[in-house]
């Protein structure tokens, strides 16, 4: 915000609230905040984000912002939406340690939260090849996570995640969209000086 603030010559605070697929911080900072509503605190804990991470802004910059941390970060995703390597980049020079997966219940065990993000047909050359790649989240591969672990997504979702799942304890989504909402009232109380 601040380059746009010096490049643009504007005088008056402003709010990124994401540029394609770069980056979205509003969405990191509900994200961190949900996590320790949820779980009670951001540090100690493994994140694994599923999904297509090569053009996930909210991946993105949840990442970034989780350096802050003492976390542990694992990326699941089919080989050409990885998660990019200035992202990895950073993240390693913050010493935070990070492992790659293609095979998501093969990353469950391990996992405290679990940030599902959806993986578009246009990415793909063929309807064979996005069958192939898609992750579906069921009660199914559930079995393998931890009793407390957390399921978050930046809604909306296509079908990445089965609607069974919406009635488990473990489903933070929709309370992580509600989460957006008072974050992002608070920034504008903060911009307004009303805080």
């Amino acid at each position: 915000s601040s380059g746009i603030n010096a490049e643009y010559g504007v005088s008056k605070p402003l709010i990124n609230g994401g540029d394609g697929v770069g980056e979205h911080p509003t969405q990191a900072l509900l994200d961190v905040f949900t996590i320790r509503e949820e779980i009670g605190t951001v540090n100690g804990i493994t994140v694994t984000m599923v999904g297509d991470l090569k053009h996930g802004r909210t991946v993105h910059s949840l990442a970034r912002l989780l350096t802050l941390y003492n976390v542990k970060l694992q990326y699941v995703s089919p080989p050409e939406l990885v998660m990019p390597e200035e992202v990895t980049s950073y993240v390693a020079e913050k010493g935070i340690k990070q492992e790659v997966f293609t095979d998501l219940l093969a990353a469950m065990p391990a996992t405290d939260v679990l940030y599902v993000t959806r993986i578009q047909k246009e990415r793909f050359p063929s309807p064979e090849a996005y069958e192939k790649d898609s992750y579906l989240l069921t009660p199914e591969t559930l079995i393998k996570a931890k009793p407390g672990m957390i399921v978050m997504h930046p809604l909306p979702r296509v079908n990445e995640i089965s609607v069974e799942i919406d009635a488990d304890p473990r489903a933070a989504y929709f309370r992580q969209a509600e989460n957006g909402v008072y974050i992002r009232m608070a920034l504008l109380a903060m911009l307004l000086g009303k805080c």
